[in-house]
């Protein structure tokens, strides 16, 4: 396996030391060795090939709005915003679809944008509906006040708890590719678990990995955590578009966990 790291760490005798502990730990006694050693500059030269996105893939994946069929939607959040009930705070009310890592969806945004929560409360209303209560502040400590700071928060928070992630398929030849992209926090980490979810996912289909690459892009203006899967040949009707459509809607609701 070849990592591109965004912490140059890995050469440190501590951070090999937690990564073997880590392998070790998931593998337990399957693991007969483990070495972490730096890659030869040949090696990292040859890893910085072309990107496997396409103006065209990025377009459908990035620009495009969705299509009312299309799964991988959700219905759009009511977020309103109220400085009335607090002298220090502002009230962040959403009412949303239910998803995994809705949380996580509401807090790395509001971290991007420096917001402070001191107080939240989450409400399940029905299956599949949550509404949650969020006294935030900036990071200055002061209120939310300024309208044009308002409309910039709200419009990002619907659209990330409007489309979390996105994922495509392609047919190249007899074989898929699939791709899931998700947005990566400023700090730099990216979101947990979506690879264990794509290869579950993809199990489930009784369909083969041939290779799986992850690697991060600047898209819009955003840093973007890419994942490209390589399935190998299926059934007979793998290429057509009912399966197409069968395969991203199983791994979006997978990384949804969605029933």
């Amino acid at each position: 396996f070849f990592f591109l790291l965004v912490r140059e760490i890995l050469h440190t005798k501590s951070r090999k030391e937690d990564t073997y502990d880590h392998i070790r730990a998931v593998l337990g006694d399957a693991m007969i060795s483990c070495e972490i050693e730096k890659a030869d500059p040949e090696i990292a030269s040859c890893s910085q090939g072309p990107s496997f996105l396409s103006d065209e893939i990025t377009e459908e994946m990035f620009n495009e709005p969705p299509r009312g069929d299309n799964a991988s939607t959700f219905r759009c959040p009511c977020i309103t915003m109220d400085n009335s009930l607090s002298p220090s705070h502002t009230l962040v009310q959403i009412a949303c679809q239910d998803h995994k890592g809705l949380i996580y969806d509401v807090m790395r945004t509001l971290k991007d944008y420096n917001i402070q929560v001191s107080y939240g409360r989450c409400t399940k209303k029905g299956d599949k509906e949550w509404e949650m209560e969020l006294f935030i502040m900036q990071g200055d400590g002061k209120k939310l006040i300024d309208s044009s700071k308002q409309s910039s928060l709200r419009s990002r928070l619907q659209m990330e708890l409007s489309r979390p992630l996105r994922v495509t398929s392609i047919s190249r030849g007899p074989d898929t590719q699939l791709l899931v992209a998700n947005p990566v926090e400023l700090s730099g980490r990216g979101r947990p678990n979506v690879f264990h979810d794509i290869t579950l996912a993809v199990k489930t289909l009784n369909r083969a990995i041939f290779s799986a690459e992850i690697w991060r892009y600047m898209i819009g203006g955003r840093e973007w955590e890419v994942y490209r899967v390589l399935l190998g040949e299926g059934d007979g009707s793998s290429n057509s578009a009912v399966s197409k459509k069968k395969m991203e809607e199983t791994v979006w609701r997978m990384l949804m966990s969605w029933e």
